[in-house]
């Protein structure tokens, strides 16, 4: 082998020699192209192929990167010129995987064929559209594939990679298949890839999300939406994929039936910027908020949103929510149902939106919340009971709650259980006791400490007594 073709570092660990070729690859290639333009049959179109892969080594092996790139452009410009998907995609592969092949001959490859499929002037993963059938879809769509795979492994070209692999779940997606396009998007990490904007991952994301739950893995969408740090959302111009990220996540704790996550995921809608500025969208995000927060199991975490969302100015214009929150405030008896409380569960984050069709599970969610609204007003008055009674008969606990004795006993126990009660039921004397017995010791210490506090009294006002004679005296 000559010394103009030798590959490799030099003898002596001297720079890699170099062969200036420009002046023959702008010959061959114009060769290339008048071959082509000349005849009319596939032989030709080999033909000029032929022509440039020689040259193609020639520059590679020689170094000669500005040359190579040149080739590579005009390999893959003649056959999609000729209309020849099958030659493209063959010229792609074999240019891609050459021994040694340069990293910038491989991003031009790339580089130059998505604008042959995607949009790259809008988003740059958008599909094109077609106009050939089924043929030229599935020509375009194994394009694309082939562009995957040559992006795979290699970090200066994730960004391409990312882009590209969305751009298959939207086909995937297209067709019907919600499945792989999910898998699909899936296998990119979009997360660790260093040379993509913030909003740019926080997009693909929200798309894993959305393909996720289209296709009912609801494990996987919470994992996925953990990829996204809450604090970016609030950044400017973020406004749109924050009311996005919460309202997927809301359909991932509809699914699991947890009515204070949703009532934080409202809420945090409903501070949005741009939600803020539209009266029928704060509306109903604050309307979901009260909502679900009445919905959900008292703990000092519900009483404090409970009390921070009654003091927006804004739930005035709403008033039933005013009255209703109002109502779960004070410690009063609430009387079920409640006076707005067709309107409360008429809203359209009571149904299930995940997508289906199944009337079923929408009724399900329904059933689900209306049971779960009585069941908090009655958890509300039995807390409420709790402060004003010690004990009370049990049947005349039943009347004031509007239930029957088996209920109301069933009610109890179930927040005894959860402890955020105590109450103990004497079945024989019809009675339930509120307040905890408290044994010898507990009130032994009371008294102590009560007594010790009376002397403390003593002493100081005999020490006044005294003082005020002292003072009169002289």
């Amino acid at each position: 082998m000559s010394s103009a073709q030798s590959s490799g570092a030099a003898a002596g660990g001297q720079i890699e020699d170099k062969i200036d070729l420009s002046v023959e690859t702008a010959t061959k290639i114009a060769q290339a192209q008048q071959l082509v333009s000349a005849g009319s049959s596939s032989s030709s179109l080999q033909d000029a192929l032929a022509i440039l892969a020689a040259l193609e080594k020639r520059c590679r092996v020689g170094n000669d990167t500005p040359s190579l790139v040149k080739v590579c452009e005009a390999s893959l410009e003649i056959c999609h010129e000729a209309s020849d998907s099958e030659a493209l995609l063959a010229t792609l592969k074999t240019l891609s995987t050459r021994r040694s092949q340069k990293s910038k001959a491989i991003s031009t490859l790339v580089t130059k064929c998505l604008p042959w499929v995607v949009d790259v002037d809008t988003d740059g993963f958008t599909p094109l559209p077609v106009t050939g059938g089924d043929e030229a879809s599935k020509a375009r769509e194994a394009l694309v594939e082939e562009l995957r795979n040559i992006t795979d492994g290699k970090m200066y070209l994730e960004a391409e990679r990312a882009r590209l692999t969305r751009t298959m779940a939207i086909l995937k997606e297209s067709a019907g298949d919600i499945s792989a396009a999910a898998d699909v998007l899936q296998e990119v990490h979009v997360e660790t890839y260093g040379s993509i904007s913030k909003r740019e991952k926080i997009e693909f994301i929200l798309e894993q999300m959305r393909l996720t739950l289209l296709k009912k893995d609801y494990v996987r969408a919470y994992i996925v939406s953990n990829k996204i740090k809450r604090p970016q959302l609030d950044e400017e111009g973020h406004s749109e994929m924050k009311v996005k990220f919460y309202s997927l996540l809301t359909k991932y704790y509809k699914h699991e039936k947890l009515a204070l996550e949703l009532a934080k995921c409202y809420h945090a809608i409903y501070s949005t910027p741009s939600v803020q500025e539209e009266e029928s969208q704060w509306k109903e995000a604050l309307t979901n908020t009260v909502v679900f927060l009445c919905l959900s199991e008292y703990s000092n975490e519900v009483k404090d949103m409970m009390e921070r969302v009654n003091l927006d100015a804004k739930l005035e214009k709403i008033p039933e929510c005013k009255e209703t929150i109002t109502c779960y405030l004070k410690d009063e008896i609430i009387h079920y149902p409640l006076p707005h409380q067709t309107m409360l569960e008429s809203i359209p984050a009571f149904t299930d939106d995940s997508g289906s069709d199944n009337d079923d599970s929408d009724s399900t969610l329904k059933e689900h919340w209306h049971t779960s609204f009585h069941t908090r007003i009655i958890q509300h008055n039995l807390r409420v009971t709790s402060i004003y009674y010690r004990q009370i008969h049990t049947s005349r606990l039943a009347v004031l709650l509007s239930l029957t004795t088996a209920e109301t006993e069933k009610h109890i126990s179930q927040m005894v259980s959860n402890g955020t009660l105590y109450a103990k039921i004497d079945r024989p004397k019809d009675i339930v006791r509120f307040m905890k017995k408290r044994c010898e010791e507990e009130v032994l210490s009371d008294w102590a400490a009560d007594i010790k506090t009376l002397l403390g009294l003593v002493d100081e006002t005999t020490y006044l007594i005294h003082k005020e004679n002292m003072v009169q005296s002289h």
